[in-house]
């Protein structure tokens, strides 16, 4: 898969809110609300049932012509051929999920609330940086907080796609958007909901 523009929605999964044996509808409902990317997110230490899983995500989404995006796990994504991968301060440098996984690929890179980290990581050929968390995040309650104003001098200062992410609705979505992110990184907004195609509808709508 060519990479893709990195707009829209990022539709990212979590265990906690997600059983395993809904995890692939769970993800097909919020691709048909128009999620543009999908990150698989799983904290567990089990590699058989995470490479299931990411297996069956890749196939879903390249069916949909959607990139999925591994959070932290270069080998993973290098084993089920996704799109790219997602790392953070304690995970695998850049350079290292460059090389693994090949120019083609899409890397993201959180940077938290640090325009240096940001700078730094489109200078080593991110594709895209994360900031957050902008608003209280029931999936990390304890996460960095991070200002708008940070959305407006990275705006100022990047040629990348900017991801926001932490505790986004589409009530509060406008606010980031217009402060300059490319793409919402949402995950109770969307899994936590009762109807997921029509919570991911709503943020969809906002980049019409």
């Amino acid at each position: 898969m060519n990479k893709s523009p990195c707009r829209g929605l990022y539709a990212i999964t979590d265990a906690a809110l997600i059983s395993d044996d809904r995890l692939t509808a769970a993800v097909e409902q919020a691709l048909l609300g128009g999620a543009r990317l999908i990150q698989y997110r799983d904290k567990s230490h089990d590699a058989a049932r995470r490479l299931a899983q990411a297996t069956a995500l890749n196939e879903l989404c390249r069916r949909h012509a959607v990139p999925l995006i591994v959070n932290d796990d270069v080998d993973l994504a290098a084993q089920v051929g996704a799109a790219g991968v997602h790392v953070g301060r304690d995970d695998p440098v850049f350079t290292i999920a460059r090389a693994r996984l090949g120019p083609n690929a899409i890397i993201g890179v959180s940077c938290y609330d640090r325009l240096d980290l940001a700078l730094e990581a489109a200078q080593a050929g991110a594709d895209y940086i994360a900031f957050g968390a902008f608003f209280p995040s029931p999936t990390k309650p304890a996460e960095i907080r991070a200002p708008l104003a940070l959305l407006r001098q990275a705006r100022a200062a990047l040629h990348i796609p900017i991801v926001a992410i932490g505790g986004i609705t589409p009530d509060n979505a406008p606010l980031l958007l217009d402060a300059g992110a490319d793409a919402l990184a949402v995950i109770s907004a969307i899994f936590a909901q009762p109807d997921i195609q029509a919570a991911a509808r709503r943020f969809a709508a906002l980049f019409a």
